[in-house]
Order: structure tokens, then C-alpha cells, then sequence
């Protein structure tokens, strides 16, 4: 339960911020960030309970608007502090209607339909329990309703996981990357001397492990080809030990630009980024047939990190998934044609859909004979990474406690047939 004390004031400053979010006009955490900037008046424990309730709100929106009978940003606010943030209907007296109050705390969630009690729209949901079945959906669905772990990747190239692990009071090893660690607690880790010596970097433990299904050795030519700002390139340049030659490729210059910072501050020299001017771009073509790993790591839903991105699930529709599918199968073909025959190309995604996933990678194997599928599982067995996973790798919060996250891998034999 919340300690802080709330004033008409702190509930109203919270009130605007979740009517902003609730408009849906670009990310969550961003949106959240411009109102600070504009009400810098907030001290730190007032912005953390507003992010708190704010979030709350936007992981059980379905569930919460059933408490209160309305989606007014009010109520739904009402309904999160009581519900989820354990205030009593008696500490808000004064605050919120009465009556509403009353409804709230008289709300049962277990009369309420599937979807409601897993907190998805019904599109969403039903997808799930065709995919899954109703019992392993609502796992799903729970699994990503919880607010997720702080991880941290160790650059091990740099230092250890073990001397990191004496650096934070609340840390654990995660169970399956090597050189992650996970924080009991939020600090500010920007703040934090390894994080300004370029020794930990936050990454999901789920995304750290992608850099190990490339597995890149040292010296090689290896490209990231959808990089954003990075943060997976950097674990790659780190198996490299900073050798070789790493392409950091995505189409938005801007955030490729985040990453010349961070590599910096990592001590790595080794990434070249390059802005793709789309499928065609020709310093791309210049580099066909000539890398020895590949990774694509998809634009997608984002399904797989509601448990950080909530307002994901109410952003996008039906209607994004196959146009992203389209996307995705687009982006893997023109990545494939950069890999050597001998080499490796791995295919991933944030997202829990099969039609971002399997439905991609067995497409993109169908069209393109020339590459056959390597299993996960024995890529990491071969690093000792005591991870169950198959042929294909398939994360999720309820059951590894990482974000959600696909991946199947391909080496290529020759050419395709023209």
C-alpha cells in the first residue's frame, strides 16, 4: 500500500496526466515524460505516484472501468488506487464521489468475462485462446499484467558479472543470460558509476539472449538490421570482444543517432551505423553475400512487453498486426540477402502473436530454399545457457520472467534459386 499522503492537488495533477495518456496520441512513457516536464513543480515521490497510478490504470483499464462503471480518467483513477495501489475507500473519502466509491469497493471481478478479468481488448483476447486455449491465454494475460523487473546487461567484455552483482545491494543474477543481473528495486541507474563507465546497460534479460542465438565470433561481419538505438548491437559488439566489423541498420536516422553515445560510453569502436533508405538501399545491396550474421529483430507489436508498454494493447488493432506481418516478411527477405552461405540469419520479434512469429519465419523458409533452420536449443546449449526452449525460441513473463519474445534461426547453404 501507498504511503504517500494525497491532496486534491496530487489527485488532479494525476487526473490530467492519465486524460493525456488515455488519448492514445503516441507512447506511453513519453507522454508521461512531457507532462513532468511541464509540472516540474512535482517532487520525486509525487511523480512516482502519479507514473504509479497512471500505469495501473493503463495494465486493468478493462477491468477497472467494469469497478467503476465508466472510463472516465476520474474514476478509472479512483478505481486503481483502491484496487490495485491498496489505498481504502475510507482514505479517499473527500476525494472522489461517495457513490462512486461504493461501487467500486462492491465490484467482483470473477462475474466478469474473460477478457475483462485478463484485461485485453476482445480481439486481443480471442487471438490468444485460438492460439492457446482459454486456460494457458488467461496465464498469458496475467503473466503480462505485472510491472517488470529491472534488468541489467553486464558488458562482460569490460568487467564481470560477479563485480557488477557487488555494485548494487538488491541484485540476482539472472537465470539464463550470462551477463545479465536483475534489480529487486528501481534506482536511478543513470546515475549509477557502472552505467557512466559504460559497464551495465538496462536490457531485458529476453532481449539479451538474442545476442547469443547470433552468436557472432570474433573478427567476423555481422549486422543488426533493424537497430533502433541499439541496445542489442551493443551486446553484439560485446561477443566480439570489439573486434571485426558490426553494422548498426534501421530506417530512422534518429534513433540510430542515440546509439554513437552509448557505444562510446561502452568503450566500443567497431559499429558502423548506417541509415537504410528502405529495402533497396545500395550501401545495403553493396554488402550482399557478405556478412556472416544477421540479426532481425522485427518491427512489431510490441506484445510481448505490455508488462513495461501497457498502452501497447489499446494502441494497436487487428488491423496493425497484418499490416506489420506484411512489414516483417518484407524487412527478413532484403536482411537475408546479406548473408554469406555459411552464415546465420535469426529472426525476431517482442511480440506473443504466432502472425508475427511462426507465421513469418515458416513464410520466409517456404520462399527461400537456400536457408534451412538451426535450432535454438542447441545454440544455447553450445554456450552452456541452461534455457528449455526447441527449435524456436519462445519466451514469456509467466514462465521465464522476461519479456515476451520469438526467435527462430537459419543458416544459409547457397544461393536461392533466381
Amino acid at each position: 500500500m501507498s504511503t504517500i499522503r494525497l491532496t486534491r492537488g496530487l489527485v488532479g495533477k494525476a487526473e490530467t496526466a492519465l486524460s493525456r495518456l488515455l488519448e492514445f496520441n503516441g507512447p506511453a512513457d513519453q507522454t508521461l515524460s512531457a507532462f513532468f516536464r511541464g509540472h516540474r513543480e512535482l517532487g520525486q515521490q509525487d511523480r512516482a505516484f502519479v507514473a504509479e497510478a497512471a500505469f495501473a490504470v493503463l495494465r486493468r483499464r478493462r477491468s477497472l472501468e467494469a469497478a467503476a462503471g465508466t472510463g472516465e480518467p476520474r474514476a478509472l483513477l479512483a478505481a486503481a488506487l483502491v484496487r490495485v495501489m491498496g489505498h481504502s475507500a475510507r482514505s479517499l473519502d473527500g476525494l472522489f464521489d461517495e457513490a462512486l466509491l461504493r461501487t467500486i469497493k462492491a465490484f467482483s471481478i470473477e462475474t466478469q468475462a474473460a477478457a475483462v478479468r485478463a484485461d485485453l481488448p476482445d480481439w486481443l483476447w480471442e487471438r490468444l485462446v485460438a492460439e492457446h486455449g482459454e486456460a494457458a491465454a488467461m496465464q498469458i494475460a496475467l503473466g503480462l499484467l505485472n510491472p517488470a523487473p529491472l534488468d541489467l546487461r553486464v558488458n562482460v567484455a569490460r568487467t564481470s558479472r560477479e563485480e557488477a552483482l557487488k555494485a548494487f545491494a538488491d541484485a540476482q543474477p539472472t537465470p539464463y543470460s550470462p551477463a545479465g543481473i536483475r534489480l529487486a528495486g528501481k534506482p536511478a541507474i543513470n546515475q549509477h558509476e557502472l552505467f557512466k563507465q559504460g559497464l551495465v546497460e538496462v536490457q531485458d534479460e529476453g532481449s539479451q539472449l538474442l545476442a547469443w542465438l547470433v552468436a557472432p565470433r570474433r573478427g567476423e561481419m555481422v549486422a543488426d538490421y533493424c537497430a533502433g538505438a541499439g541496445g542489442k548491437t551493443l551486446a553484439l559488439a560485446m561477443l566480439m570482444r570489439g573486434t571485426g566489423r558490426l553494422y548498426a541498420m534501421d530506417v530512422s536516422a534518429k534513433r540510430l543517432s542515440a546509439l554513437s553515445p552509448r557505444a562510446a560510453r561502452a568503450g566500443v569502436t567497431s559499429v558502423h551505423p548506417v541509415a537504410l533508405e528502405g529495402d533497396n538501399d545500395p550501401r545495403a545491396k553493396r554488402l550482399a553475400g557478405k556478412l556472416d550474421r544477421v540479426l532481425v529483430d522485427a518491427p512489431c507489436s510490441g506484445f510481448g512487453t505490455l508488462r513495461r508498454n501497457p498502452d501497447l494493447k489499446w494502441r494497436h488493432g487487428a488491423a496493425a498486426i497484418e499490416e506489420l506481418r506484411g512489414k516483417q516478411a518484407r524487412i527478413l527477405a532484403a536482411a537475408s540477402r546479406l548473408v554469406k552461405p555459411g552464415g546465420r540469419l535469426v529472426y525476431a520479434t517482442c511480440s506473443i502473436l504466432r502472425e508475427e512469429n511462426e507465421a513469418v519465419a515458416d513464410a520466409f523458409a517456404a520462399a527461400h530454399p537456400a536457408f534451412h533452420a538451426v535450432s535454438c536449443q542447441e545454440i544455447l546449449d553450445s554456450q552452456r545457457i541452461p534455457l528449455a526452449c526447441g527449435e524456436r525460441l519462445r519466451l514469456w513473463p509467466h514462465v521465464h520472467g522476461t519479456d515476451g519474445f520469438f526467435a527462430a534461426a537459419y543458416e544459409r547453404s547457397g544461393p536461392d534459386p533466381v
